[in-house]
């Protein structure tokens, strides 16, 4: 099969492509520019053939299309939540236009290949409920960047409805790992303690830490991906989660542990959201019957964060996750 994997130098773009690569399958490079990647992922993802995709130009989804993909893994968009607050436009035109783009120039070309489209376990909000959320739950997002997504899939779903576009939702749940930007929670947490931990500091400032979210870790969200893309149903819905939930504060810990470091957390409130989201896990009941189940533990997954970010310093480790899977 042969996949437009769109922001495949991302996060979890390139994780995405080098399953795919590994499955057997031919791996089409969406990306803005010359691919952003480290030297290991260079030579990891060398039989990618990387071509121009700019979200919402037509001429440039129009030739990325030219290119005949049988399946389109939908990756490229504004990802952060920080980011989308602070450019709700960008993010709208990005995640939902820039969407509509290419199902739109996908319906022009009359395409047969298979869209999956990369959302997030955010559309569902505030459930009001401590228990984990089911694809059938009612999707309320309170943020730019899960509203956005959210539409997304409302134009994906219609076209599915109207012509039989083949299309598949993918909702991940909070994703995270080695080498996710520092923005994100997990990786700005375990930042702000190895920084605490090199000056002396005995006590970090933090937002709030009493929400419960599900990590996914990203090798597990690339193999989930790549199984929707071979065996997902068109025109549903799936949860990228294993009802796995965790508190922040408890993350924490863990990370304060695996660092070595000593001090205490002392929430400010300049640091709170607006509108964060107390229960955010998921249940993938519908994902684990198509035969995924995540390989990696939480423990695994802080465990890379951390050796990363000290190799990143300069630090010594040989703690780096390679395998995927």
């Amino acid at each position: 099969m042969r996949v437009l994997v769109t922001g495949a130098d991302g996060f979890v773009g390139r994780w995405v492509a080098a399953v795919l690569l590994e499955a057997g399958h031919e791996v089409l490079g969406g990306v803005r520019g010359a691919p952003l990647l480290a030297p290991e992922w260079q030579a990891r993802l060398a039989p990618v053939r990387w071509i121009p995709f700019v979200m919402g130009d037509r001429t440039s989804v129009d030739r990325a299309l030219g290119t005949a993909p049988d399946a389109i893994a939908h990756l490229a968009a504004v990802a952060s939540g920080a980011q989308a607050r602070a450019n709700p436009i960008d993010a709208w035109q990005a995640n939902t236009l820039g969407t509509c783009e290419l199902l739109y120039a996908m319906e022009r070309r009359s395409s047969p290949a298979r869209l999956l489209f990369a959302s997030t376990g955010e559309v569902y909000g505030r459930v009001g409920a401590e228990r984990p959320i089911a694809e059938a739950d009612p999707v309320a997002p309170c943020s730019p960047y899960a509203a956005s997504k959210a539409a997304a899939e409302v134009a994906l779903l219609e076209s599915h409805r109207r012509r039989g576009a083949d299309v598949i939702i993918a909702r991940a749940f909070a994703q995270t790992g080695a080498g996710q930007r520092e923005s994100f929670v997990v990786p700005a947490l375990a930042r702000r303690i190895l920084d605490a931990q090199r000056s002396g500091a005995g006590e970090i400032a933090v937002g709030n830490l009493d929400p419960v979210r599900e990590f996914v870790d990203v090798r597990d969200v690339a193999s989930a991906l790549l199984l929707l893309l071979e065996r997902g149903e068109s025109g549903e819905v799936y949860n990228v989660a294993a009802g796995r939930g965790v508190r922040l504060s408890d993350v924490f810990t863990r990370l304060a542990e695996l660092i070595g470091w000593h001090g205490v957390a002392q929430p400010d409130p300049a640091l709170f959201r607006a509108a964060d989201i107390p229960y955010l896990v998921g249940n993938g009941a519908r994902l684990a019957a198509l035969g995924w189940a995540p390989q990696f533990d939480l423990g695994d997954t802080l465990a890379g964060v951390v050796a990363e970010l000290r190799a990143r310093a300069g630090v010594p480790t040989d703690s780096i996750p390679q395998r995927l899977a």
